[in-house]
């Protein structure tokens, strides 16, 4: 009787042990959801985002969560690389959507089609270029810009290769119009929003007899209609392009180290929509399907060594580095980081 009294007293025990904790693990989780609802509050106060219902508010709190997990989990594990993320102004968005608006790269197989251009740094030495090179601090490079919910990373990254050029050049650094090749240059793979390639836009540039000044003919991240008129003047041409040679980084540093560049990356993946700072390396796992442009203005070495190519992007100035990324520098696979290596140009002023 004595072993029998004994057994339902701990059976009772285990019950209400297990009870208790069934209450303090929902409590905890009524806790977390309550202080992720609040930090989604936080993060709409600093964004300026709305929503149309509670419905899509509910679905993008749960797309806000999922990706601070994700975040959080990599920057735990900072030992392991050498970059950083945060919640950014791309918190809410689903990687599906943020691919959808933020990229918008299309790279054709019409560029294989064609004949080899020439490559005017091929001769130039390896071991003669500087360690490092900043584009930015010799006046060649504008201020980072962004091209909102449009596909059209294309028309910003040349245009900033074009601005570098222009600059070499002539002396003088021009903001240029990219909603100039989004509403003109329509007629070939460039489609505006829905994508397209510096080398096409290069083409239009040239044809167009140059592209007008952003003030004339200022951005909208719409496809709007093509404005043949009152549009303003001319402000800078280019003579032609020429293609960094494929797979190959040291072309690619000579390029960079002469003038700013034009390139062709995998660039929609999660880390790089929440990247904060640091070297982005090969540990992110990025492949080599190219979705998204950028501009190559410089290349150095950060303070533990690692060699870097410093990047310009098209995401406005919150996002990363005041808008700059730092991407990881020869290494071992011939496309590069995130086949940066596998599609560069630049113009030719």
């Amino acid at each position: 009787m004595a072993y029998t009294n004994l057994s339902k007293k701990l059976a009772v025990a285990m019950v209400t042990l297990a009870v208790a904790c069934a209450h303090a693990l929902a409590a905890r989780d009524l806790v977390d959801a309550a202080a992720m609802a609040q930090r989604h509050e936080r993060w709409m106060a600093k964004h300026g985002r709305a929503y149309a219902d509670d419905a899509e508010k509910a679905r993008r709190l749960e797309v806000f969560r999922d990706n601070v997990a994700f975040i959080e989990s990599v920057n735990a594990a900072a030992s392991q690389h050498k970059f950083w993320l945060e919640e950014n102004q791309f918190a809410d968005l689903t990687n599906a959507e943020f691919r959808a608006t933020r990229t918008g790269l299309r790279p054709s197989s019409s560029r294989g089609n064609r004949a080899p251009t020439s490559f005017r740094y091929a001769n130039v030495s390896a071991g003669d270029l500087p360690a490092s090179v900043d584009w930015r601090g010799k006046g060649a490079v504008n201020p980072v810009k962004d091209q909102g919910d449009c596909g059209c990373c294309w028309a910003f990254s040349a245009v900033a290769a074009m601005e570098g050029a222009v600059k070499l050049s002539t002396g003088k650094l021009v903001s240029l119009s990219e909603q100039q090749l989004v509403s003109c240059d329509v007629k070939g793979e460039d489609q505006g929003c829905e994508g397209g390639l510096m080398d096409d836009a290069f083409d239009f540039i040239i044809k167009n007899g140059g592209l007008a000044a952003e003030s004339d003919y200022p951005y909208t991240a719409s496809d709007d209609k093509c404005a043949t008129a009152g549009a303003g003047a001319t402000a800078a041409t280019i003579k032609g392009y020429e293609d960094v040679p494929a797979n190959d980084e040291e072309a690619l540093l000579k390029a960079v180290a002469n003038q700013p560049v034009s390139v062709a990356i995998d660039g929609g993946d999660r880390y790089f929509q929440f990247y904060k700072g640091g070297v982005l390396s090969g540990a992110t796992g990025c492949a080599t399907e190219l979705d998204h442009a950028i501009t190559a203005v410089g290349y150095g070495v950060a303070s533990d060594g690692t060699k870097y190519w410093l990047m310009k992007n098209s995401w406005g100035t919150s996002w990363g580095e005041d808008g700059y990324v730092r991407m990881e520098r020869g290494v071992a696979d011939k496309e590069g980081v995130c086949g940066l290596a596998m599609m560069a140009s630049y113009p030719t002023a």
